[in-house]
């Protein structure tokens, strides 16, 4: 597709019926929407933006523009039903005052002092990962190592046992991918029953819990459980869905930073170089990856009242789905917006969104990001990609499904 095919194409881009390739590769789009469509009424009538400074004040303004999903999700999940109940109650799709208690809990859970307790923990996973891969003839860099560091990072945070891990990963997928702007009853299906599996364990595991407390100090659960640092506590129903956020959010983004880094540096080689000369170039290079190939590429706000962007009228009540990958490629913010540069300064990029719902797990998935990416790279420092790599095939989310990889010394 030529660019002015693309700049067409994107003026009339739906986002339930993309054009072709746009799944595979967003980014001519994105820049065609910035150019020449960045307020883009859709059929279903909601409105795409794609303007850093608009998303930059939506995300800021909670008085205009609500987190809340009621309205939106009802006809999609169907109301009371599974999914329903998880993505209206969790903390990225409420208001005060759940969004209050919520993020009061977990901030006082995930400060400077709490994170940096554990790094040691998160270095020994990444090394226990590189150890188990060294004498592999090719390995996944999914399968074998992204999807494996938050998992267990996260699971970490809550406590879950190590043998029962194993079905939080798909349990995520299912569930984060039906937040996809159109879905097939299949889908819909694995959604609702991932939410009912997952809520049954953490009912079980809550109990558990109950009966025998953790450390609150580093035992997150046991401070949702108790309502430390909020105003009251959570009701049942709140602190399982919202466990289920914690476990499914920083999974799925932080798997996608991971292998979105190791592939950009597979194929960015002089960029790789940079950072194998100078290490300490790792913690700008996370935010290049995390602009340049943001793992959310898309947020969501509803209008509380009437608006106007560019002279469209927006009414009370309209969803307007935030491009993320297209406004960190805004040239209005980013000089040459399409070069990957880990030496980028400044790096306004909007990768967790922003104002009073900037990711609450942010600090975090930076050190993952960092220690993960680091210490492969300092272990590996000739790893290559195979052909065969695998896209999540995802519009909201990007990553890889898979990444066949050697590392030093392996033969392809």
């Amino acid at each position: 597709m030529n660019a002015l095919d693309v700049a067409q194409a994107a003026r009339a881009l739906g986002l339930t019926d993309p054009p072709e390739g746009f799944v595979e590769n967003p980014f001519p789009f994105y820049d065609a929407l910035l150019a020449h469509a960045p307020v883009l009424p859709q059929p279903d009538g909601s409105v795409l933006l794609s303007r850093h400074r608009d998303l930059d004040r939506i995300y800021r303004d909670t008085r205009l523009y609500s987190s809340d999903k009621k309205a939106a999700f009802g006809p999609k999940f169907g109301v009371g039903s599974p999914l329903f109940e998880h993505h209206t109650t969790s903390l990225v799709f409420s208001d005060p005052p759940l969004h209050t208690r919520v993020r009061k809990i977990m901030t006082s859970a995930l400060t400077p002092r709490a994170i940096a307790r554990m790094e040691p923990g998160l270095i020994e996973t990444v090394d226990h990962l590189l150890d188990a891969m060294a004498d592999k003839p090719r390995v996944d860099l999914i399968e074998d190592f992204a999807s494996t560091i938050p998992i267990q990072i996260i699971g970490n945070l809550l406590d879950v046992p190590m043998d029962e891990r194993g079905p939080l990963r798909d349990w995520s997928l299912a569930i984060l991918g039906a937040l996809e702007p159109a879905l097939t009853e299949e889908q819909l299906a694995q959604g609702h029953a991932a939410v009912a599996e997952f809520k049954a364990y953490l009912t079980d595991l809550v109990a558990r819990r109950r009966a025998a407390p953790g450390d609150p100090e580093t035992d997150v659960l046991t401070r949702l459980i108790r309502g430390e640092g909020a105003d009251e506590k959570l009701s049942e129903t709140e602190l399982l869905q919202n466990c289920i956020f914690i476990l499914n959010a920083g999974h799925e983004t932080t798997t996608n930073l991971i292998g979105n880094g190791l592939a950009l540096l597979n194929d960015h080689p002089d960029q790789k170089q940079r950072l194998l000369d100078d290490p300490k170039l790792i913690a700008p290079a996370v935010e290049e990856i995390l602009r340049f190939r943001s793992p959310n590429q898309f947020g969501n706000r509803e209008t509380t009242a009437d608006i106007e962007l560019d002279g469209l009228a927006i009414p009370a009540g309209t969803n307007l789905h935030l491009c993320i990958g297209a406004a960190n490629r805004d040239p209005e913010v980013f000089d040459d917006p399409t070069r990957f540069d880990i030496t980028r300064k400044p790096n306004r990029h909007l990768a967790f969104a922003g104002g009073p719902h900037v990711c609450v797990g942010l600090t975090l998935a930076r050190m993952e990001g960092r220690i993960a990416i680091g210490r492969l790279l300092a272990r590996f420092p000739g790893y290559r990609l195979l052909d065969g790599r695998v896209r999540g095939g995802r519009i909201r989310f990007r990553g890889y499904a898979s990444l066949p990889a050697v590392l030093d010394g392996q033969a392809g």
